[in-house]
This record gives C-alpha cells, sequence and structure tokens, in this order.
C-alpha cells in the first residue's frame, strides 16, 4: 500500500516521541487508504512478563493509533482530542524485540466524536490485539493550558518509506 505522507513525531510521548528515552519512538504513516500504519518495535523495558509487552503499553499504541487515523483521514494534524473510552482486545501475547504492524482506521465521525478501529499484527499477519477507540474532539488549548500543539509535534524526519506491505 503507498504512503501518503509521514505524520510528525512528538517530542515526549510515549509511542512516538523521539525525546523520550523510555518510549517506543514509532513513524506513523498516512496511507492511500485513509488508515493511517506504523512499523515499530517494542523493547524489553515494554515488558510486563518476560517476552511479552506490557498491556498498558499495548493499548497505549492502539489509542495514538486511533486519533492518528483522524489525521491520515484528513491529511492534516489540526484535529485533536481526548479518548472518552477504549475497549481493547488481547488477542495473543505481544512481543518485544520483533517488528510489528499497526493499523488505524476512522469508522465514524461526528460534529464532536471520533471511533476508531485500531489493531497490532505480529510478523504473520495475525491479529495480537486491537481495540475500538472513541475520542472527544478538542482545541489543545483545552486538552492543557499554554500547549501550542505544533511545537509538541515537532519532528518531521523523511524516511524514504513509500510503500508498507501488510
Amino acid at each position: 500500500m503507498k504512503v501518503i505522507q509521514k505524520q510528525k513525531n512528538s517530542r515526549m510521548c510515549i509511542m512516538c516521541g523521539l525525546d523520550n528515552d523510555f518510549g517506543v519512538r514509532a513513524p506513523f504513516y498516512s496511507m492511500e487508504d485513509g488508515s493511517v500504519i506504523t512499523l515499530f518495535k517494542y523493547d524489553e523495558k515494554h515488558q510486563s512478563y518476560p517476552g511479552r509487552v506490557h498491556g498498558g503499553l499495548i493499548t497505549a499504541m492502539l489509542d495514538e493509533l486511533g486519533l492518528r487515523a483522524v489525521w491520515a483521514k484528513n491529511l492534516a494534524e489540526d484535529v485533536f482530542g481526548v479518548t472518552v473510552s477504549l475497549e481493547t482486545k488481547y488477542r495473543k501475547p505481544v512481543p518485544y524485540g520483533e517488528t510489528l504492524l499497526g493499523q488505524g482506521r476512522i469508522i465514524k465521525e461526528t460534529g464532536n466524536f471520533l471511533t476508531a478501529d485500531t489493531k497490532i499484527l505480529g510478523r504473520e499477519g495475525q491479529i495480537l490485539a486491537n481495540a475500538t477507540v472513541n475520542y472527544l474532539k478538542l482545541d489543545p488549548d483545552k486538552i492543557q493550558k499554554g500547549i501550542v500543539a505544533h511545537e509538541e509535534m515537532c519532528y518531521l524526519i523523511e524516511d524514504g518509506v513509500k510503500e508498507i506491505e501488510i
């Protein structure tokens, strides 16, 4: 599938923050079908039991994919929001140290709300975890006073990725 554009990374987000020593530092891509995709790896520091990623960090990635899906659909990073509800289904253990594929898609959008379908896939294409996530659209200043969202989402590092095989 063709990459339409690479999305920006933030400074400190646990999933995409390039300045966060404990983060995943995942890149995100807006795809030709309107979805968002990331190819990423969890690290040993993200574990619960040895060999398995902590469920909270799995859910955090599913949440991140949801709002980024609206940026992929609109091809602009001007819509922000907060998670209202999230239902995660853990299908199989999620390993660290392996390249995984995350995908998100907006399945419903109204004036104030968004609903996304997100998933993390393993090397063989099996669904490891998936979620339905609901968001309330909010202006960044209503999320946190004094924050300039585009100063936080400040890294656009082109990496030459033009297609991603699913």
